[in-house]
């Protein structure tokens, strides 16, 4: 069964920028790769802390 993701537009300072592709050079990784890593990261940090965030059929959507 195929992953579905999302795409969507991210601005970010210069400087932010350069810097993640740089770790993502270090890494052996591409950018986009580099900052999915980040963010499931995040994720699961903050449920660690938090808790599971539920999410519903809607919040599931594709828009």
């Amino acid at each position: 069964m195929p992953v579905i993701k999302s795409q969507f537009t991210l601005r970010l300072l210069v400087s932010d920028h350069a810097k993640i592709k740089k770790i993502a050079e270090i890494e052996n990784r591409s950018l986009t790769n580099m900052i999915e890593t980040l963010v499931k990261q995040k994720i699961k940090k903050y449920e660690q802390e938090n808790g599971e965030i539920v999410l519903t059929d809607e919040d599931l959507s594709v828009e």
